[in-house]
C-alpha cells in the first residue's frame, strides 16, 4: 500500500522522519522544533540500529534533513529540488562540518529517486564536503513504512488513501436533524425491492457476504425512514445536500478503489473519517454507519450494474 505522501504537511512529513529514524537509527534520535533548523530537522549520536546495515552501522554524529513536496510525481532530478541541494543543503552540510557538529548526513524526501539520481547527488556531496550521506526517497520510504507499519498507525496514515473533499457538516447537519425525528417514530422493517439484487451489488463491489449480513443487514429498518426523511418537501434542504455528498463520495470511491481490498474497508474508513472531522457527532456515530449503510444499499455509492 502507497501513501500519497505529498499530501502530508510540511511537519506531519518530519514527523514520519523522525519515527522511521527511531526504528533504523535508534530512539536516541532527537526531534528539533519547527522554525529555523539550520540545516537539521533531528540527530542521533551513537551506534545505529541497522542503518546503513546492521552488519555496518553509522557510528558518530547522525544529522537527519526532511525536503518535503506537495507535488505529485515530483523527482530529485526537478531542477527545483537541484537548487534546494545547491543553495540549502550544501551549504548547511558545510557549516554543520565546520561546527563538527556532523560526521553523516541522511536526507529524506518524497520525491521519486533514481539510481543514476542517487549516485550524481552523492557525488555531489562527496565532491563538496567530504560527509558521508544518504539520499531517501519515496520509493525507500514506503518500503520502510511497510516494514514498520506501525509508524503508519500512530500517524494515521490511512487518511491519505481516500483525500475526501466532501463537505461533512452537510452530513452531520443531516444526521442529527434525522436523529430527532427517528426517535419519536416506529422502525418497520422493510422489504427488499423486488427490483433491488443485492446480491449482485455486493459481489460487483467485492463487499462481503460476512459484513453485509453481520453490519449491514441490521440497520435496514432504519432505511424507509431515512428514504422519508430525504423525500419530504420540507426538506428538500437536506435532500440536496445529500446528493451532494454521494456525489463528492462517488466520485473519490471510483478514484481510489483500486487502494481497497473489500468495499467494507471503504465504508470503514469513510465512518472514521467523518467522525474524527466531526466529533461532535461522536454521540450519534451509529447514525454515522447507518448512512453510509443507506447510501450503499440504495444504490447511491458503489458499482450498481
Amino acid at each position: 500500500m502507497k501513501y500519497p505522501l505529498e499530501n502530508l504537511t510540511d511537519k506531519e512529513f518530519e514527523d514520519l522522519v523522525a519515527l522511521i529514524c527511531k526504528e533504523i537509527l535508534g530512539t536516541g534520535t532527537v526531534v528539533f522544533s519547527t522554525g529555523t533548523d539550520g540545516g537539521r530537522d533531528g540527530k542521533f549520536d551513537g551506534v545505529a540500529n541497522c542503518f546503513p546495515s546492521k552488519s555496518s552501522p553509522w557510528n558518530g554524529k547522525i544529522v537527519i534533513q526532511a525536503k518535503h513536496t506537495q507535488k505529485i510525481n515530483s523527482s530529485c532530478s526537478d531542477s527545483g529540488f537541484q537548487t534546494i541541494l545547491k543553495n540549502s543543503v550544501l551549504p548547511s552540510i558545510e557549516k554543520l562540518k565546520k561546527d563538527n557538529k556532523v560526521d553523516f548526513y541522511l536526507l529524506f524526501t518524497n520525491r521519486k529517486l533514481s539510481g543514476i539520481q542517487d549516485a550524481k547527488i552523492e557525488d555531489i556531496f562527496d565532491k563538496n564536503t567530504g560527509v558521508t550521506n544518504r539520499v531517501i526517497g519515496i520509493e525507500t520510504i514506503d518500503l520502510w513504512l511497510k516494514e514498520y507499519p506501525r509508524i503508519a498507525r500512530v500517524l494515521n496514515l490511512n487518511k491519505l488513501l481516500l483525500p475526501l473533499n466532501f463537505n461533512e457538516n452537510d452530513l452531520k447537519e443531516i444526521i442529527n436533524t434525522f436523529n430527532k425525528i427517528s426517535n419519536e417514530e416506529e422502525k418497520v422493517i422493510p422489504k427488499i425491492p423486488e427490483n433491488r439484487d443485492i446480491e449482485t451489488k455486493n459481489e460487483l463491489n467485492e463487499l462481503s457476504e460476512e459484513y453485509f449480513n453481520s453490519v449491514i443487514k441490521k440497520n435496514i429498518i432504519y432505511f424507509d425512514q431515512i428514504r422519508d426523511f430525504l423525500t419530504d418537501e420540507i426538506n428538500s434542504e437536506y435532500l440536496n445536500k445529500y446528493e451532494n455528498t454521494i456525489e463528492d463520495i462517488n466520485e473519490e470511491i471510483v478514484l481510489h478503489r483500486d487502494e481497497f481490498e473489500k468495499f467494507e474497508e471503504i465504508l470503514n474508513y469513510l465512518y472514521k473519517f467523518i467522525v474524527e472531522n466531526n466529533p461532535e457527532l461522536t454521540q450519534n456515530r451509529r447514525l454515522v454507519r447507518v448512512f453510509l449503510h443507506y447510501m450503499y444499499y440504495n444504490c447511491d455509492i458503489g458499482v450498481n450494474e
